[in-house]
């Protein structure tokens, strides 16, 4: 049985880790486990340590930290590393955030450490082709060097369930969930409630985050709107069973068009139809056809949110289509068959020599 070092200081316990660490033990591989008490100085505990050599080191998402000691332990053994970012950190600080200018000498380092560590990956996972796209022309990972397996839903928690009934003229309960960063657009959220001419419709907004308290500035005096506070991961699921309608993202930075989000995945999985905004990451034949169980809509476009929701509130049989619609994407398209195969495919391919881009 082949065998995988998980390395760093990640979280066992974050959704994309918890996935993929299950798709691996059925692919047939022995997950292990190191977590450093320093990042920077891993490669000389884990020498101390004498960890035995495994088949393959995983460094997994968000831990750019982790990569440099990660690198230099398995180059002196022979062993490939997986790279799973989920995220660049300078896209997340330069384009995302705004908080570095690009042409500025914080965020050219910051760029020239990215690129090192990307290229020195034997692969680098991406969570969309769109992202592996910005992988390769921003931080120099040659296309074949990347691979990619979608983030999913994680099953049991996420499985269909029935509609909640309309009932005695019960508003249509249109729910976000998130942690209100600008690539959510929950202020777009906030706006689609105040410009909405329609059915009923109760608009949630849950979950915590810097945008959150804007976005309640902006809902003053509108009844529709409600604010509910983060939910455990493992509960939301039951959450998610108790909205008719599941609100996407809507935000109009890059990131936003390269990422299907969580949410997506776990509203899919749910049986729930998803209203989200147009974006490349989405398999073309998804974006241009009807009966996905996804509507899409222009960034940032409230008004054009308000409609599309307004197209499906107070009308069971059309809710109850979305949702048998949006399952059925979900098996088809993003199910654990898919990833399975996804990662089964990146792992076949596991170059071992230098990136020729480096």
């Amino acid at each position: 049985m082949p065998a995988v070092l998980w390395w760093g200081r990640f979280d066992p316990a974050y959704s994309r880790n918890r996935i993929l660490r299950q798709h691996l033990a059925g692919l047939g591989w022995q997950v292990r486990d190191f977590q450093p008490r320093f990042s920077a100085a891993a490669d000389l505990e884990a020498l101390l340590r004498r960890l035995p050599s495994p088949d393959l080191v995983w460094v997994p998402a968000f831990r750019q930290r982790d990569m440099g000691a990660a690198l230099r332990w398995s180059r002196a053994r022979g062993v490939p590393v997986l790279f799973d970012p989920l995220i660049s950190a300078y896209d997340k600080q330069v384009d995302e955030r705004g908080k570095l200018d690009a042409a500025g000498p914080r965020a050219r380092r910051l760029l020239e450490r990215e690129r090192r560590l990307f290229q020195a990956a034997d692969l680098v996972l991406a969570d969309t082709a769109c992202h592996a796209d910005y992988f390769s022309a921003t931080l120099g990972v040659t296309r074949a060097r990347t691979a990619v397996v979608y983030v999913g839903a994680e099953g049991g928690l996420f499985e269909p369930a029935p509609l909640p009934p309309l009932r005695d003229a019960e508003p249509t309960e249109a729910l976000f969930y998130g942690s209100f960063i600008p690539l959510q657009g929950p202020e777009t959220i906030v706006e689609a409630a105040r410009l909405y001419a329609g059915p009923p419709v109760r608009w949630t907004l849950l979950g915590d985050g810097p945008l959150r308290q804007a976005c309640r500035d902006r809902a003053r005096g509108l009844e529709s709107v409600r604010f509910e506070g983060p939910v455990p991961y493992d509960r939301l699921g039951e959450r998610i069973h108790r909205a008719h309608i599941l609100l996407g993202v809507f935000g109009t930075t890059p990131k936003a068009g390269r990422v299907i989000p969580n949410k997506v995945f776990q509203a899919l999985a749910c049986g729930r139809g998803v209203i989200t905004r147009q974006a490349e990451a989405y398999p073309p034949e998804l974006q241009d056809s009807t009966g996905s169980g996804l509507s899409f809509v222009a960034p940032g476009d409230a008004g054009a949110l308000a409609r599309a929701v307004a197209r499906l509130a107070g009308d069971p049989e059309a809710l109850a289509r979305q949702g048998r619609e949006a399952r059925h994407t979900y098996e088809e398209r993003f199910g654990p068959q898919v990833l399975s195969a996804q990662l089964a495919a990146a792992l076949a391919g596991l170059g071992r020599g230098p990136d020729p881009g480096r």
